[in-house]
């Protein structure tokens, strides 16, 4: 009875002396995937609430050709506000929100990785028609202490996407040279 009494104490005290579980990177990143979520909701509506989901800081990396390194969240407002006009936004898929790491130890760190796929229409002028294509996504998001975004990049053959939206496809006056 001796044996079976010092191994059950001996037991607890192992039990007793393991440290607690740190679960503060699955709540960040649960915490962060609703802001995610609450942006692209937001941006499907075109009615972002800037002031709510990012820092005053923020900076949005450029990853298309031929754009600046890194944008403010100034330009980005503006840059909306010029093109909520003239395109809709519509997700298509469900988001796919993954945990991201730490570079160095690889270890959740609440950033939030997501994948979608967008449809784009550009909306009908008087002398153009609409035109609609899909984009497939893949964006990062960094956050600070308080659930902004802080840092944010995106991924997506932008500049294809553009040249099908803005291509007239006009035939005829192909057919009318005569090289």
């Amino acid at each position: 009875m001796k044996y079976f009494s010092s191994l059950f104490i001996l037991a607890i005290l192992m039990v007793a002396c393991q440290p607690p579980v740190d679960n503060s990177a699955q709540e960040a990143f649960a915490k962060n995937s609703a802001t995610v979520l609450k942006y692209l909701e937001d941006f499907q509506n075109e009615s972002i609430d800037y002031d709510a989901i990012f820092a005053a800081d923020c900076v949005f990396r450029g990853t298309s050709f031929g754009v600046p390194d890194s944008t403010s969240l100034d330009q980005v407002k503006e840059t909306n506000a010029n093109r909520f006009p003239n395109f809709d936004y519509k997700l298509l898929t469900d988001p796919v929100l993954l945990p991201g790491v730490k570079v160095e130890t690889k270890e959740m760190d609440g950033s939030v990785r997501y994948y979608g796929d967008w449809e784009v229409t550009r909306l009908a002028t008087d002398s153009t028609e609409a035109r609609t294509g899909v984009i497939k996504s893949y964006s990062s998001y960094d956050f600070d202490a308080d659930g902004k975004i802080v840092y944010s990049q995106f991924y997506g053959d932008v500049g294809g996407l553009v040249d099908y939206l803005f291509d007239d496809d006009d035939e005829d006056d192909e057919e009318g040279d005569d090289d």
